[in-house]
């Protein structure tokens, strides 16, 4: 069994993946934030760690816990990340900022700190948390979808990078996931109701809201649950595929985007987003 590191478990899809990994075998330093957000991991056999991946130290420590206390991390589960909704235009730089530290660099430097020791034992996995949103974009979606972009990239690269030296590097790609997610991307426009975008900004809050809430995401999503089971399928193969994706609309998804035109796809939006425009 393994000694799995994961980010951002204090709900959703982190939280389910610790439990699972936890009653699996495996032993789990579940992290967050706010470790006040962990008991109820903590009570299922988790190790829990204050962890913000916008901190440099708090990062280093948690890493260091964790192989002065294990010996050596065999998984990275790279989960920690939100959605910032919004009109590029209408969103402020310190929000945008914001969005690519915690979903981005965190990941990095996550993945920089604990691969010295995965060279040094010789083997490792990171599992990288991404979205069909990497291989697709909506509008009002500009900012989330362009970090996801990135951990693609990043993956890609890495999973070259690393194999020589006998670690993986794997990504998830989950679609509609109803958790807290949606409220936290529904909540990130709220702040952004003035100006030239007002109406588009309330319009991508509302769409957001209906999707998570109504029949597709019963039809076509899934819960955190579901997107544990992949990963808990990511960490135990002997040979992990490059990537996951989970839930049918991610399959749809990025099966629709990838055959259809980007003037077909904008007709498409236009049915569900109103464009901007002057008076």
């Amino acid at each position: 069994m393994s000694t799995v590191l994961i980010t951002g478990c204090s709900s959703g899809i982190g939280a389910a993946t610790a439990a699972d990994l936890v009653a699996h075998g495996h032993t789990v330093y579940a992290t967050a934030r706010r470790p006040e957000t962990l008991k109820d991991l903590a009570d299922q056999g988790c190790h829990t760690l204050a962890l913000d991946v916008t901190s440099e130290e708090s990062m280093a420590a948690a890493v260091a816990t964790v192989e002065r206390e294990a010996g050596s991390i065999d998984v990275l589960i790279n989960n920690a990340g939100y959605s910032q909704s919004g009109a590029v235009e209408s969103i402020p730089l310190d929000n945008i900022r914001k969005q690519f530290e915690t979903n981005v660099f965190g990941l990095i430097r996550m993945s920089q700190l604990v691969l010295p020791g995965m060279r040094k034992a010789g083997r490792g996995r990171i599992i990288n948390l991404g979205s069909m949103g990497g291989r697709l974009t909506f509008p009002g979606g500009g900012i989330y979808h362009s970090t996801k972009y990135a951990v693609e990239a990043i993956s890609d690269a890495m999973r070259f990078e690393v194999q020589g030296f006998g670690i993986q590097v794997v990504l998830i790609e989950p679609g509609l996931i109803t958790t807290e997610f949606a409220g936290t991307a529904v909540g990130s426009v709220d702040g952004l109701n003035d100006g030239p975008y007002a109406e588009f900004n309330a319009k991508v809050g509302k769409v957001t809201a209906d999707i998570y809430a109504g029949p597709m995401a019963a039809l076509v999503g899934g819960g955190p649950d579901a997107v544990a089971k992949v990963i808990r399928k990511a960490v135990q193969s002997k040979r992990p595929k490059a990537r996951y994706t989970v839930t049918p609309s991610a399959t749809l998804g990025i099966l629709q985007r990838q055959l259809t035109p980007d003037r077909v796809w904008d007709l498409a939006m236009r049915a569900q987003f109103p464009v901007p425009k002057g008076e």
